[in-house]
C-alpha cells in the first residue's frame, strides 16, 4: 500500500496550487522502534522533528520547512481558537493576533454590524464568568429523583467528589515528602542548591539519603514540581467548590438565558478575559498553532471556562468564526453530556457550507468514543452518521515510536478518532511571557489545526474536505503494535484510529501539491 501510495504522488503533478514537489514523500518502516528515551535538547521541541532523521514520530515541520517551502511565503490564514481565552499580549502571540480591521476599536459601535460591538480581536461569549458547573451538575438540578438519569449524574458528582479529594490528599502527601527528602539531601550536601548528580555522588549514604534519591528520581521522571503540584490541588480543590457545587451558579454573572440561541446580546470583546492566568489553556493551544506556522492570525473566541462550556456558547462562537473570515477553527475542549447539541451540529453544517475546517480533540478520557460507546461532546456523528465533512477528530500521540506511541490518556475509535498527533509533553506559550510543558489532546488538536493552516496557506482553492482527506492520507503509520489506553493491550493502529496515521507536513505538502 505504502508503494502505491508512492508511486500515485509522483505521478500527478498538475495542481491547484503554485508550489509543485517532485520530492519522494517519507517511508517509514513501522517495523521499527524509535528511541526509548529524548534528549533534553529535543524535549521543547520534539513535537516539530522528523521519525527517520530523529528517530523521534514529529511531524517532519522542520524538515519540511527546510527542504520544501525554504524561502517560499504563502498567504496569511485565520484560525479561532475556540477556548479559555487567549493571552494576546504575549510576546509569541501579539503581533500574530487577528484584528478585524472593520471595526473601530472602543467607540462602543457594532460599525461592521456584525452583532458584536468593539469585537477588535475576536469574542468573549463567557463574559466576567470563569468557574462553571460540569454539564451534569446544571442537569441534574431540572431533573426528577424519580427520572432514571438522576443516578447517573448523582454517580457522575460522586465519583468526581471521589477522585478529588484522594488527589489533593496524593498531591499535599507528595509536597511534604518532597520537603522532606530535599531538606535531607541540603544537608548531606551542606548547600541549597544542587542537582540530581550531585546527590547520587554523596559519598556516605545512610538509609535516609538513599530514600531521599529514589524518591528525587520519581520525581523527576514524572515532570513533578511544588509548583506543578500546588496547580494539581488548586484545580481539584475548584472541581470541588466549583464544577459539582450544586449551590454554585456561575452563569448568572453573564446576563443571558443559556438555554436561548436567539438571546446574542451578552458577553463582551475582552479575549483575555477577567483573569489572565485562566487564559493559560487557550494560550497553550495558540502558542502550538503558532510554533508550527507563523503566517497565522489568531482569533480568540472565549467560550470555555473553568468547567464545562455551554452548547450555546459552542456553537455561537463557530458561527462567529465562520462568519468573520477564519478558515480554521480549533476546538481543544469537550464534555460527556450535551443537552443542546443540536445547535453546535448546526453550527458545524454551517461552517461546513463556508467552507471552515473544524480540528477537535477527541478528549482525555483513555476511552473508545466510537459510536454506541463513551459519547464525547462536540462530535460530527449523529447515531452513527457524520453530519458533515469538514471536522477532523484528533487523539494524543507521544514521541515514543513503540506500543507506548498513544498517550495513556487519550480517547481513541477506528470511526469516531481521524488521526492521531503528538499531544504529550508540549512546550508552549502560558500567560505572562511564560512558557511551560501541558499535555492533552488538547494539544494534539492545535499540532494539526498548525499542519492544516500550512495546507491552506499554500493551496487557498483546496477545500476543507480535501485538506481533511489530504491529511489523512499523508500521515506517516503508527508503530505496527499499540498498547490500547483502555485496556493495555496490543492492538493495531486501524483499532485506534480511522487512518491508522499520525499527522505529517512533509507528506502533506507533496500530496497537496498533487491534488485537484
Amino acid at each position: 500500500m505504502q508503494n502505491i501510495y508512492i508511486l500515485l504522488l509522483l505521478i500527478f503533478f498538475i495542481k491547484c496550487g503554485t508550489l509543485k514537489f517532485s520530492s519522494d514523500p517519507i517511508f517509514v518502516n513501522n517495523q521499527n522502534k524509535g528511541k526509548e528515551k529524548i534528549d533534553e535538547s529535543e524535549k521543547k521541541n520534539w513535537f516539530l522533528l522528523d521519525l527517520n532523521k530523529d528517530s523521534i514520530p514529529g511531524m517532519s515541520v522542520n524538515k519540511a520547512k527546510e527542504e520544501l517551502l525554504k524561502n517560499n511565503k504563502g498567504s496569511s490564514v485565520i484560525v479561532a481558537v475556540i477556548d479559555s481565552g487567549v493571552d494576546i499580549e504575549h510576546s509569541l502571540i501579539s503581533e500574530s493576533t487577528w484584528v478585524n480591521k472593520k471595526e473601530i476599536p472602543n467607540n462602543n459601535i457594532d460599525d461592521d454590524k456584525n452583532g458584536y460591538v468593539d469585537d477588535i480581536n475576536g469574542w468573549n461569549f463567557l463574559g466576567k464568568s470563569d468557574k462553571e458547573n460540569m454539564e451534569y451538575v446544571r442537569l441534574i438540578r431540572n431533573t426528577s429523583k424519580n427520572d432514571s438519569l438522576y443516578n447517573i449524574y448523582k454517580t457522575e458528582i460522586e465519583e468526581v467528589k471521589n477522585t478529588s479529594n484522594q488527589r489533593i490528599e496524593r498531591g499535599k502527601d507528595l509536597i511534604k515528602k518532597y520537603t522532606k527528602y530535599d531538606s535531607i539531601i541540603r544537608s548531606a550536601l551542606n548547600k541549597d542548591s544542587y542537582s540530581l548528580d550531585d546527590a547520587e555522588k554523596i559519598n556516605f549514604k545512610t538509609l535516609d539519603v538513599l530514600d531521599a534519591i529514589d524518591f528525587l528520581k520519581f520525581f523527576k521522571k514524572n515532570s513533578l514540581s511544588i509548583e506543578r503540584l500546588e496547580g494539581a490541588i488548586k484545580y481539584y480543590n475548584n472541581r470541588l467548590k466549583y464544577h459539582i457545587n450544586l449551590d454554585f451558579d456561575g452563569r448568572s454573572i453573564v446576563g443571558d438565558d443559556p438555554n436561548d440561541i436567539n438571546d446574542t446580546n451578552y458577553g463582551n470583546p475582552n479575549v483575555i478575559g477577567p483573569d489572565k492566568d485562566s487564559a493559560d489553556h487557550g494560550t497553550h493551544v495558540s502558542g502550538i498553532i503558532l510554533s508550527i506556522y507563523d503566517n497565522v492570525k489568531i482569533m480568540t473566541l472565549r467560550a470555555v471556562p473553568d468547567g464545562d462550556e455551554y452548547d450555546k456558547d459552542v456553537a455561537l462562537a463557530i458561527r462567529y468564526a465562520a462568519n468573520n473570515g477564519a478558515k480554521i477553527i480549533n476546538t481543544s475542549f469537550g464534555k460527556s453530556y450535551s443537552p443542546q447539541s443540536d445547535w453546535v451540529y448546526d453550527a458545524i453544517i454551517y461552517a461546513a457550507k463556508k467552507d471552515v475546517l473544524i480540528i477537535n480533540a477527541s478528549g482525555n478520557d483513555s476511552e473508545n468514543i466510537n459510536p454506541g460507546l463513551n459519547k464525547t461532546f462536540p462530535n460530527d456523528e449523529i447515531s452513527g452518521k457524520e453530519i458533515a465533512n469538514n471536522m477532523i477528530n484528533v487523539g494524543a500521540s507521544t514521541y515514543m515510536y513503540s506500543e507506548d506511541l498513544p498517550a495513556y490518556f487519550t480517547n481513541f475509535g477506528s470511526i469516531n478518532v481521524d488521526l492521531f498527533a503528538p499531544g504529550y509533553q508540549i512546550y508552549s506559550s502560558i500567560p505572562n511571557n511564560k512558557y511551560d510543558f501541558n499535555s492533552g489532546t488538547s494539544m494534539a488538536a492545535p499540532s494539526v489545526a498548525g499542519v492544516a493552516a500550512i495546507i491552506r496557506s499554500f493551496y487557498p482553492k483546496l477545500k476543507a474536505p480535501a485538506i481533511k482527506k489530504i491529511l489523512l492520507d499523508s500521515g506517516i503509520p503508527m508503530y505496527n503494535s499499540l498498547n490500547n489506553p483502555d485496556s493495555q493491550e496490543l492492538v493495531s493502529p486501524e483499532t485506534l484510529s480511522k487512518s491508522g496515521k499520525i499527522v505529517n507536513l512533509y507528506n502533506a505538502l507533496i500530496l497537496a501539491s498533487t491534488t485537484k
